[in-house]
């Protein structure tokens, strides 16, 4: 069963991803309420994917992504969730590392479908 990483600083953003994954029950699902967190369970965690909040607390996104070692770079498929969507913030994110970019808002089914296709 793969595991997945949730980070974003939204209460409810987050618990409505993690239920929404959970449904599906093909996934193993933990939470990160910002950037050091997710940089701190990325490294220990052993997560075939992290789905990543582009703006956090204590690190964003693309700092997480800067900062996690190339032993986890290479194990996990990182995702960026943001509502900064414009073309120079999609390529920081791929210079950063970044498998694929997801703009706010998406539907949970689109969600669901691009970590499948990731996963495969």
């Amino acid at each position: 069963m793969s595991k997945i990483l949730v980070a974003d600083d939204s209460d409810i953003l987050r618990m409505l991803i993690v239920d929404t994954l959970e449904e599906e029950g093909e996934w193993v699902v933990e939470e990160a309420e910002d950037g050091r967190e997710a940089l701190n369970k990325l490294e220990t965690g052993g997560y075939d994917l992290a789905l990543l909040d582009y703006m956090m607390p204590e690190m964003t996104g693309i700092d997480v992504c800067e900062k996690v070692s190339p032993a986890v770079k290479e194990q996990t498929k990182l995702v960026m969730l943001t509502a900064k969507a414009q073309e120079k913030d999609r390529q920081e994110a791929r210079e950063a590392g970044i498998a694929y970019f997801i703009p706010k808002p998406f539907s949970p089914e689109e969600l669901v479908r691009i970590i499948k296709e990731l996963l495969s």
